[in-house]
């Protein structure tokens, strides 16, 4: 198997921290389960993402390979995805109340939540990251399966999919899939997304 390690490895990342630099969203899962010690540092790495007002509006659907909830997460999927997310040994779906909770904001709409759950998100990734595992979000999934599969309530929005494990072998998956998981990351230069005017690049 080539040093997927290696390949996906972040270019010219000289400064950033290790786990965005090695972070990247594989396909291949092994069988190797993520032990309960590693959950709970990825769940709360997670917990402690910035929020609006500290309502920490995310909550996580959590399901270990052959559970209930892996299969209603797995099930709630489009099949191209469930095709390689069957195999990782940990699916979750991210949810956000929309609403804020009881307190000086209660019940308002919480037009931050979806952005502060991705937050969460994000530190889950780099949390498991850091462990030597790797998460992949995906969008490829039906919000009303999963929505009718665990009786989300009204005032949660659903954001996203995600496969944690370790990594698998690229040649177990179809071409088209194998030639994405081997190819180098590329990300877009800084000019392209940092302004200083609309559309004009910042002078950093």
């Amino acid at each position: 198997m080539p040093d997927l390690e290696q390949i996906k490895y972040a270019p010219a990342s000289a400064g950033i921290l290790d786990p965005i630099a090695s972070r990247w969203s594989p396909r291949a899962f092994s069988d190797q389960p993520v032990s309960t010690e590693d959950l709970h540092k990825i769940f709360t790495a997670a917990s402690w993402a910035a929020s609006s007002a500290n309502e920490q509006p995310w909550r996580f659907l959590f399901g270990r390979n052959g559970d209930a909830t892996f299969a209603k997460i797995l099930d709630s999927m489009v099949e191209a995805n469930q095709a390689w997310a069957r195999h990782a040994p940990v699916l979750l779906l991210s949810v956000d109340k929309s609403t804020f909770s009881p307190g000086p904001f209660s019940g308002q709409p919480n037009r931050f939540a979806l952005h502060d759950t991705g937050a969460a998100s994000a530190y889950l990734t780099l949390q498991a990251t850091a462990l030597g595992l790797h998460a992949h979000g995906l969008g490829g999934f039906s919000q009303e399966k999963a929505r009718a599969h665990f009786n989300i309530p009204a005032d949660f929005e659903i954001g996203a999919c995600w496969a944690i494990g370790y990594l698998g072998d690229p040649d177990a998956l179809p071409e088209g899939l194998k030639q994405r998981e081997l190819a180098p990351r590329t990300r877009k230069p800084i000019a392209d997304f940092v302004f200083a005017e609309w559309e004009v690049p910042a002078k950093l």
